[in-house]
C-alpha cells in the first residue's frame, strides 16, 4: 500500500497537490498514515523535503489567480457569443395570411409556404411569418411598415411592390360539374341563362371576370362571393367550388390556384377550363403572372431573391403540379394530387 504512496510522494505534482488518478484529482496529502509509513526508511534530506509542505499562496498569487480565471472566462464569454452568432440561421422574414389555402396558412401547409421554405434553405436562413389577412392594407401593414421584407404570390405588375421575375403564370377558370357542358369563353351563350358566380373583392365587382361579364350585360344571373369571406372558418375563397359542387350555381369564374386545389376536394366531379380570352378587351387581363414581392427599394433582396428562384425551379415546378395550380408557362394536371 505504501510503496504507491511512496511513488506518489517522489512526484512533484502530487506533492504540491494534483495529479490526475483513475479518473478523479488525487494529493499525496489525502494519504497521511502511507506516507509516514515510507519516511522512515528515506534518507534525511528525502524526510526533510517530503514533509515540506508547499508555502501557502500570498494574496498576490491569488489575485492573479483570480485575474486570469477573470480573463479566461471573458475570453470563453465572447469565443461562445461569437460561435452562437455564427451558427444563428440569418432570417426570411415573410407576410403571409393565416387562413388562405392552397397559398398559406397558420400550420405552414399552402405552397407559398412550402417554396418559401425553399428559399430560406437556399439562402441559408430561418423562415419567420407575420401573419395578417389578406385585405385592403395588409402590405402597408406589413411589407411597408417594416414588420416583415417578403410578398409570396404577387402579381408581378403591383405598383407598390418591387417584383421578382416570375415564377408562374396562371388564369382564372371556369369551374362547372362534370355531368353538365363545359363553359370555356366569356361569349359563351350559356352564361346569360346560367347561374354563375364570381369572386368579388370586398363589396365590390373588381375581379376582371366580373367586370367581363358586366361589360357583356350579363349582371342579373350572378352571384358574387367574397374573397374574404367568413374568416371564422377555414378556407373561405372555397365556397365559391363548394357552391358548384353543391349545385346552388351552375359555373364559377375563379382564381386558378383556388380551382385547381379545392375542386378535386369536392364530394362531386368538377371540370376546371381556364378563361378564354385570356385578354378581354383592350386592358382587361385573365391571365397573370406571379412573383415574390419585395419593397420597391430593396433591390439587393429582390436579387436574391430571384437567383434562389431560378436556382430552385424544378423543385417549384413540382410542389405548383401538386397542388394542381393551373399554368399557362408549362403543361400542368389540374387538381393533381398533393
Amino acid at each position: 500500500m505504501c510503496s504507491s504512496s511512496l511513488r506518489a510522494a517522489l512526484f512533484p505534482a502530487p506533492l504540491w497537490g494534483g495529479v490526475r488518478g483513475g479518473g478523479r484529482k488525487v494529493s499525496a496529502w489525502t494519504w497521511p498514515g502511507c506516507v509516514q509509513t515510507a519516511i522512515p526508511g528515506a534518507s534525511s534530506v528525502l524526510r526533510s523535503a517530503l514533509l515540506r509542505r508547499p508555502p501557502p499562496p500570498t494574496p498576490a498569487h491569488k489575485g492573479e489567480g483570480r485575474s486570469a480565471l477573470l480573463v479566461a472566462a471573458g475570453f470563453l464569454a465572447v469565443l461562445s457569443l461569437s460561435i452562437s452568432t455564427a451558427a444563428e440561421a440569418r432570417e426570411l422574414r415573410v407576410c403571409a395570411d393565416p387562413n388562405n389555402l392552397p397559398f398559406s396558412n397558420a400550420a405552414r401547409e399552402g405552397f407559398e409556404n412550402r417554396i418559401v421554405d425553399l428559399l430560406a434553405e437556399e439562402l441559408g436562413a430561418s423562415v419567420s411569418y407575420t401573419w395578417w389577412a389578406q385585405r385592403r392594407g395588409s402590405i402597408r401593414n406589413t411589407l411597408k411598415a417594416g414588420a416583415c421584407d417578403l410578398v409570396p404570390g404577387a402579381p408581378s405588375g403591383m405598383e407598390m411592390l418591387g417584383a421578382t421575375r416570375p415564377y408562374y403564370r396562371s388564369a382564372y377558370v371556369f369551374v362547372t360539374r362534370a355531368d353538365r357542358p363545359p363553359v370555356a369563353s366569356l361569349d359563351d351563350p350559356a352564361l346569360r341563362t346560367a347561374r354563375v358566380g364570381v369572386q368579388l373583392v370586398g363589396d365590390r365587382s373588381e375581379t376582371p371576370p366580373a367586370r367581363a361579364l358586366a361589360r357583356r350585360g350579363i349582371v342579373e344571373n350572378v352571384r358574387g362571393y367574397s374573397l374574404y369571406g367568413d374568416y371564422a372558418q377555414p378556407n373561405p375563397p372555397a365556397r365559391i367550388v363548394e357552391a358548384v359542387a353543391k349545385g346552388e350555381i351552375d359555373v364559377a369564374v375563379v382564381w386558378g390556384p383556388l380551382a385547381g386545389y379545392f375542386a378535386p376536394r369536392q364530394d362531386v366531379k368538377l371540370s376546371v377550363t381556364p378563361v378564354e380570352p385570356q385578354v378581354d378587351g383592350p386592358r382587361l387581363p385573365m391571365a397573370f403572372d406571379i412573383s415574390m414581392g419585395v419593397r420597391r427599394e430593396d433591390e439587393a433582396l429582390r436579387q436574391e431573391i430571384g437567383e434562389a428562384l431560378a436556382h430552385r425551379k424544378p423543385e417549384i415546378d413540382r410542389i405548383l403540379a401538386a397542388y394542381g395550380v393551373p399554368r399557362l408557362d408549362l403543361p400542368t394536371r389540374v387538381g393533381a394530387v398533393q
